[in-house]
């Protein structure tokens, strides 16, 4: 199995306040992202990945979001397994939003 690319979420904070076009997807329940989400991120729900494939652009890198950053680690897998380009953020919201 490939490696999985990775990212912090320092290093994505870092990217949207120098304003690169990044693609984030966020994969948690209604109810968790109802709790607050990062604005630029796509809501995806983590069920909804393998039926909602035609979205997400696969020409374009990837960062897959969720509270810990475990179920994002296995829907960015699952992705990579499909042919996109992804990075898994680590510690998820939990971590992001920390400071």
């Amino acid at each position: 199995m490939e490696e999985l690319k990775e990212i912090s979420p320092s290093e994505v904070k870092q990217l949207l306040q120098e304003g690169k076009k990044i693609s984030l997807i966020d994969v948690r329940e209604d109810e968790e992202v109802a709790e607050g989400k990062i604005p630029e991120a796509a809501h995806i729900k983590m069920g909804e990945i393998p039926v909602r494939l035609d979205e997400i652009n696969k020409d374009e890198e990837h960062i897959i979001v969720c509270r810990s950053g475990r179920r994002s680690e296995n829907v960015a897998y699952f992705l990579q397994d499909h042919g996109y380009k992804v990075k898994n953020m680590t510690g998820g919201m939990l971590e992001y939003s920390k400071d």
